[in-house]
């Protein structure tokens, strides 16, 4: 091969080039996958409880509470409007008989599926017979899941946990 068809066919492939090419590809990829971790850990903290121990030591008693609630065979009517920006939920209590339950202590959780940043937490007063309400502030659209506990004194009588999508 002459010098004149080599400069005709292009630039030769030294070790140099090889290297360079290597530190390339790796660099890019190394970068974007440290951009991927990034964002994972930074928007999902993925804790689900506090301390995985402590839950353990208080299944038994969430299996009894669980069988207790069963037991009284409340119905529970739970529904999420969107108000402008905002969420309004409204929760009707009624016991086995139809009868509405009132002087309850009713607390919700709405938790944003991705950001913890969004989560909600809310007393509910009682607005009429059985039913309760509240307005939570700048909800946006979006995977949530409600917690609804009812407490009658320092008793936890009613628990929940529901998965719904808040549409605008």
């Amino acid at each position: 091969m002459t010098a004149t068809t080599e400069e005709a066919r292009g630039r030769r492939l030294t070790g140099r080039g090889v290297l360079l090419w290597l530190f390339a590809f790796f660099g890019v990829t190394f970068a974007v996958n440290g951009a991927f971790i990034y964002f994972a850990l930074s928007t999902f903290p993925g804790v689900e409880v506090a301390s995985s121990y402590k839950a353990g030591q208080e299944f038994e008693g969430e299996v009894l509470a669980g069988r207790a609630q069963a037991e009284r065979a409340w119905t529970v009517d739970a529904a999420v409007r969107p108000v402008g920006d905002d969420a309004s939920i409204e929760i009707r209590f009624r016991d086995k008989a139809g009868a509405d339950l009132h002087g309850l202590d009713v607390r919700v959780q709405l938790i944003h599926a991705v950001d913890p940043d969004h989560d909600h937490a809310a007393s509910l007063p009682e607005v009429a017979s059985g039913t309760y309400r509240t307005v939570l502030p700048n909800v946006k659209a979006g995977m949530w899941s409600l917690t609804i506990e009812a407490y009658k004194g320092s008793e936890r009588m009613f628990m929940s946990r529901n998965q719904l999508r808040l549409v605008r």
